[in-house]
């Protein structure tokens, strides 16, 4: 995908001229390290001495071992999954290669690469996510908790690669700070958890090539941060992966400024980035994810190393913490809300660990959990080693007493209903700052669940790069659980990672309490009509109603349902009837659809695309949806019911 000149165009229309000047001043600053990049200051005596404590790598759990040394074994075998992408080639990585293209990106000046046109490059995510070397953190941990040494021996082989393969501003790895970010933080972990391998100082302070290659993340990390409408998660993770390096790498004489600089700007850029809620401004679950997990893994460098920091960073992922003990549903699922792309601040663990629970293990180590909080198993490697190294942050006030529904600033609702029912309700803003760049159109969707199974489903996201037509559809309004009006968005798209026009959504009634939760909110993205929902959930009945109204001008509706990919449906005229399994029990429901509507079913239909899951980036599966078109002129509103039977 090569974006085009009208897209530079309305991309620098959303930018205010204190960015424009930041961008200008990195486009000189590039053109300036086009020549040779200096070399670093002499780092001769460097010492690593932020180790884990010796009681760290006991507590881990054998659960959690066991699956960390089979995800090790199959590494060491060649043998990783990336993006839905199978690879067999691990044992001697092309760091340049992209095994679902076939491509292999270009050698030359890191900002002449054109990683955005996957013709000339690939499919940029599958080449960056190897080389973010958290697979390599795994096979570190993996040392760590058995004493191997083909874990570690492989583990430098492959960072010794990547530093040949990879010189200071050559090549596709060069030009994404977040990948900077992320790869340094990989980096600090390695070496921590191969601290008793004999050849770890050989390898890391020892070696004057890893001395380079880690002052000059850092200097490029100093010199272009993400700024002013692309200051999102990206700029946290940077921050953080800046953070953590200077403070465990701290062996060069600008270390403590660059140090300083970064504390700053994370604790800026963390509450930037959060509500007072705690819920994540970007509304999308992934990265709330992702940003929690960084800073807890920043904290966690800082505090080894004694680097004071302020509580509002403490208070902010505490926030966040709490948020999402709150939001996710009896099965310690989150919402699917906006974009998704697999990203992890820090992996330690084998495949099969549940990311959540580990994320709440890890905030009730560090910050205590309150009586309201799910129960979360403890299973992971991750929630030991980083508490370990964080000091605990346990304020006697201000945390909520009961288990919140309710996020104004976010415009989130939670209603919780018998049997497991879980239902979002979305009326919240169109994504984070003047871009919203992983917002989906889904004003007033819902999302709808059943003891942790996707009734109601949020599609999700599948691609970013590359294939336009899946890219508009997973974040378009047809693909959410929401109304189409006149056949097209409540947001205007300006192109990938843009929005040029953003849906207002006002919440107008919130209460999930009582007998029977009520919420009901309008927005106002189809120009000279409003679209207002209600939604009403009987906990005695455990039935959930929407009733959808146009107000203003009308025209030509399209009512769409998506359902689970667990979730088949028989739909007779205006009824469907769901079934699914759920721990080898057949479970249904029964969907009442608007009978001013003709509703017809579409099941993994790709032109144009219609009926699909993904489930994680990369990977799409067919899904059964709903669609209902008629007028809105025909009805005053339009109500649906969902009966979930016993």
């Amino acid at each position: 995908m090569t974006m085009s000149a009208a897209w530079y165009l309305r991309r620098l229309s959303r930018m205010g001229p204190q960015e424009v000047g930041g961008r200008v001043g990195d486009a000189v600053r590039r053109r300036r390290w086009r020549a040779a990049p200096p070399a670093g200051p002499d780092a001769t005596g460097a010492r690593f001495t932020a180790v884990l404590p010796p009681e760290a790598l006991a507590a881990v759990p054998q659960d959690a071992v066991k699956r960390l040394v089979a995800e090790a074994d199959r590494l060491m075998s060649g043998h990783a999954e990336f993006f839905g992408v199978a690879r067999d080639d691990l044992v001697d990585p092309d760091w340049w290669y992209d095994p679902k293209t076939g491509r292999r990106a270009s050698d030359g000046y890191a900002f002449d690469v054109p990683y955005r046109d996957e013709d000339a490059v690939g499919d940029i995510k599958q080449i960056w996510e190897p080389s973010r070397h958290q697979y390599l953190t795994v096979l570190a941990a993996a040392y760590a908790v058995t004493g191997n040494e083909r874990y570690a021996e492989r583990v430098a082989e492959h960072l010794r690669s990547w530093w040949t393969a990879n010189p200071p501003l050559r090549g596709v790895h060069w030009i994404s700070g977040i990948e900077l970010g992320i790869r340094l933080l990989s980096w600090v972990w390695i070496r921590r958890l191969l601290d008793g391998w004999p050849g770890a100082r050989d390898l890391f302070e020892g070696n004057p090539v890893a001395r380079e290659q880690i002052w000059h993340h850092q200097r490029w990390l100093a010199a272009f941060p993400s700024r002013g409408s692309s200051a999102n998660n990206h700029v946290v993770a940077e921050a953080a992966g800046q953070l953590a390096s200077t403070c465990a790498f701290g062996w060069f004489p600008t270390s403590a400024r660059w140090r300083t600089d970064a504390l700053r700007l994370l604790e800026r850029h963390l509450r930037s980035n959060t509500f007072v809620s705690g819920l994540n401004r970007e509304l999308a679950t992934e990265y709330h994810g992702l940003v929690l997990e960084l800073g807890l893994a920043a904290v966690a460098e800082a505090d080894a190393a004694g680097v004071p920091v302020p509580a509002t960073v403490r208070l902010v992922l505490l926030r966040m913490t709490d948020a999402l003990a709150a939001v996710v549903d009896d099965r310690l699922r989150p919402p699917r809300q906006g974009d998704a792309d697999d990203g992890h601040g820090l992996v330690v663990d084998g495949a099969g660990t549940d990311r959540w629970a580990s994320l709440l293990a890890t905030g009730g180590a560090v910050f205590g959990r309150l009586d309201w909080w799910p129960a979360v198993p403890a299973a992971d490697a991750r929630t030991p080693l980083l508490a370990a190294l964080v000091k605990p942050y346990s304020p006697s006030a201000g945390r909520p007493k009961t288990r919140p529904d309710h996020f104004a600033d976010a415009g989130t609702t939670i209603l919780r209903g018998p049997g497991g029912i879980w239902c979002r309700c979305d009326g919240g803003p169109h994504g984070f700052l003047s871009i919203a760049a992983h917002a989906h159109a889904d004003a007033l969707s819902v999302e709808v669940r059943h003891d942790g199974v996707d009734v109601l489903a949020d599609p999700g996201t599948y691609c970013y790069h590359g294939q336009p037509e899946w890219r508009q559809y997973f974040r378009s309004t047809l693909g959410h659980n929401t109304l189409q009006l006149d056949g097209g968005d409540q947001s205007v798209s300006g192109g990938p990672f843009l929005w040029t026009r953003h849906a207002r959504t006002r919440v107008l009634v919130a209460q999930p309490g009582g007998d029977t939760a009520r919420w009901c909110a309008e927005h106002d993205g189809y120009q000279g009509s409003v679209h207002r929902r209600r939604v009403e959930l009987s906990r005695e009945t455990a039935e959930l109603t929407v009733v959808d109204e146009v107000r203003g001008e009308r025209g030509p509706v399209r009512l769409a349902f998506h359902l689970g990919p667990a979730v088949t449906a028989d739909l007779t005229g205006d009824r469907a009837v769901l079934t699914w399994t759920r721990d080898g029990e057949e479970r249904s429901a029964e969907l009442d659809l608007p009978g001013e509507l003709t509703w017809r079913t579409y099941h993994g239909q790709s032109e144009p695309p219609l009926g699909w899951y993904s489930a994680g980036f990369g990977r799409k599966e067919p899904a059964t949806t709903l669609i209902g078109t008629g007028f809105a002129d025909d009805a005053e509103g339009f109500t649906t019911v969902l009966r979930f039977r016993d």
